[in-house]
């Protein structure tokens, strides 16, 4: 990460600015750390100086979008509607192989298949595919998805982190009730994490110990099924129309539950 001065940032993604900057930064501290013969004052006044220029310009490029343009440079768009735009690159000094290096580095062989690239100022280029192209997602099927909360480290160590079991609404002893279950001990655990629907995963120490699969949810699901299944079976030997039509009912109920909650449960 990159110091206060400057953007928040891996060094990859500096600007040309920010990377001659920290170069610039680096060999006046080398000057005065090896050359006995320049005053300290000397060392500290430049880096005081190159410091604040880097503050000011930062906080110029925050409050203008023309200047941080002109210091930090822009996007360029290199690819539009699956054609190269090479007078694009050619400002840039960026040759095909550069390009095509970087699409393949995002998993793209095939130019024709992006509907829009664009080169970053850090080098990086950022590519959007072609909506057929573009991998299947639960939305464009119109399949609901229940929204997923950041995994919660529960153990981390050896050691139980009381804050983020409370962040779930958890406490120990539920901790301790589920590590049971797989006859683990807490000190044998070197990261346990909590996901968004309540499931406990560990990574132990002794990599040769293999923990137990989780068969709560399997059971969960049979036993739904099961229920579906006696529906039916009640609705087909009653002869009580009423009761027939309440069985047929639950059972088309519980049908649409399975569906609805077997992605979850496998």
């Amino acid at each position: 990460m990159a110091p206060k001065f400057f953007k928040r940032s891996a060094i990859a993604q500096f600007s040309y600015f920010e990377a001659s900057a920290m170069l610039i930064i680096a060999i006046i501290l080398a000057m005065g750390s090896f050359h006995i013969g320049i005053p300290v004052g000397y060392t500290i006044t430049a880096l005081i100086t190159w410091l604040a220029i880097v503050g000011i310009i930062n906080y110029i490029s925050l409050k203008s979008v023309s200047f941080r343009n002109f210091v930090h440079g822009k996007g360029l768009p290199v690819i539009k509607d699956g054609k190269v735009l090479e007078d694009n690159l050619k400002k840039q000094r960026y040759t095909t192989d550069d390009l095509l290096k970087q699409l393949r580095a995002k998993n793209v062989f095939k130019v024709a298949d992006v509907e829009f690239a664009v080169l970053e100022s850090s080098g990086d280029i950022n590519v959007l595919l072609k909506k057929e192209n573009q991998p299947l997602t639960a939305k464009d099927m119109l399949i609901p998805v229940a929204p997923m909360k950041e995994p919660q480290t529960v153990i981390m160590d050896g050691k139980v982190m009381d804050e983020a079991l409370a962040t779930i609404g958890l406490n120990r002893g539920w901790l301790e009730s589920e590590l049971e279950k797989q006859a683990i001990a807490i000190e044998n655990v070197f990261i346990g994490q909590v996901d968004s629907y309540g499931e406990l995963t560990l990574d132990l120490f002794d990599d040769k110990i293999k923990v137990p699969e989780q068969k709560e949810k399997p059971l969960l699901l049979a036993s739904i099924k099961k229920t579906q299944a006696d529906l039916e079976i009640f609705s087909l030997q009653t002869e009580n129309q009423q009761a027939k039509t309440m069985f047929e009912h639950c059972a088309a109920e519980m049908d649409d539950v399975i569906k609805k909650v077997s992605k979850y449960l496998h």
